[in-house]
């Protein structure tokens, strides 16, 4: 009998410990989000600026500024982690061809506005890439908590699943050799 109850009290105990565990894990995915979203926002505001900026020296280049307008409109909306992977990846490739067109204008590449902002972008850009990596981390640790024994057994009795990855496709990997 007394092995029988250790045996339980050591079950409970297990059950306690990897549920904590969970909970705690799921909170900190929720927080590397939020950080991956504050960098997001962060991007996202600056391109108004950006865009109009790039605007006064090439005005004609309209169809750049379209897709870059949508890309950014489809990130603000984007719920899920997958849309908002893809938003960010379609926004960084519309913003390649922001810079891109910049090369062709020696007065836009020596604009202070314009440099400034180019060297927000770039900031912020570096920021995105830390807070993806943080959340990938994070989202790991908590996938390998709910995917092996005995963590996977207290995670179905939750109802958690492994979570999606921040990711980025190979399109956008593909460093572009633009220089300003």
């Amino acid at each position: 009998m007394e092995i029988l109850l250790i045996l339980v009290l050591l079950v409970v105990a297990l059950f306690v410990l990897y549920y904590n565990r969970i909970i705690t894990l799921e909170n900190r995915v929720n927080n590397a989000l939020s950080q991956v979203d504050v960098q997001l926002k962060r991007r996202n505001d600056l391109i108004p600026n950006l865009v109009n900026t790039v605007k006064g020296y090439a005005a004609h280049e309209t169809g750049v500024f379209d897709r870059v307008t949508q890309a950014r409109e489809r990130m603000l909306s984007a719920g899920s982690i997958e849309e908002k992977s893809a938003a960010s990846n379609q926004l960084t490739q519309a913003l390649r061809s922001v810079f891109a067109i910049a090369e062709a204008y020696p007065a836009l590449k020596a604009d202070a506005n314009f440099r400034e902002l180019q060297g927000q972008l770039e900031e912020t850009e570096n920021k995105i890439a830390y807070s993806r990596q943080f959340f990938n981390d994070t989202v790991l640790d908590f996938n390998n908590t709910v995917t092996t024994i005995p963590g996977v057994f207290v995670a179905q009795l939750m109802g958690k699943k492994p979570k999606p990855f921040f990711e980025v496709d190979e399109a956008t990997r593909q460093v572009p050799g633009v220089n300003f």
